[in-house]
């Protein structure tokens, strides 16, 4: 990581805290960002998982919406998770009609589309450049179902892409901060090196 490089998490509403402990444990710089002041002190950011149209209304009402759609437009590296790729993704199905992402990355999602709470499961991902399966953990989480020509395919399940990457965007259907497993972050943090 460059020295001085801070990467900031939304802490508006869902499992940011849960982000920022796996950051910490691999010795990256993090924050909470909560106003667009915290933003201005960021140089990447993680959206993390939670329930998509309350952050989306909290980015509103915190005057967040705006600072970070232009950030991630200007290039900030960016890494959503769960609701956090709902967020990010160009189309949302499912979603209420008062709801607005950021548009950066092109993908279509469905909200919801592995079912409830219950239908909740853990499963084991094949992450393309690494040996070992990552453990993967699922809640109530949005599906791919379409993926533009610039964006890159990083891990599938049962044939549908979970987690994918489009220049300085990185998105995934479940939930990585909720594993010791630490690699998801690191490629993150790879890619904020190469942009910077």
């Amino acid at each position: 990581m460059t020295v001085g490089t801070r990467i900031g998490v939304l802490a508006l509403q869902g499992a940011f805290a849960a982000h920022r402990a796996v950051l910490d444990r691999i010795g990256a710089q993090s924050s909470e960002v909560r106003t667009p002041d915290d933003l201005d002190d960021v140089d990447a950011l993680v959206l993390p998982g939670g329930e998509s149209t309350t952050m989306s209304m909290l980015l509103e009402s915190s005057l967040l919406f705006e600072p970070v759609g232009k950030r991630i437009a200007d290039g900030m590296p960016v890494l959503g998770t769960c609701a956090g790729m709902i967020l990010l993704a160009r189309e949302v199905t499912d979603g209420r009609d008062d709801q607005r992402s950021f548009a950066a990355l092109d993908i279509g999602v469905q909200r919801n589309a592995y079912g409830r709470q219950v239908d909740s499961f853990e499963t084991e991902l094949s992450i393309r450049g690494s040996d070992a399966p990552f453990h993967a953990v699922f809640i109530r989480a949005p599906r791919i179902v379409r993926t533009g020509d610039d964006v890159e395919v990083l891990a599938e399940h049962a044939g549908t892409p979970v987690l994918v990457r489009s220049m300085s965007v990185m998105a995934a259907s479940f939930h990585p901060e909720l594993t010791d497993d630490d690699r998801i972050h690191r490629l993150f943090i790879e890619q904020v090196r190469t942009t910077r």
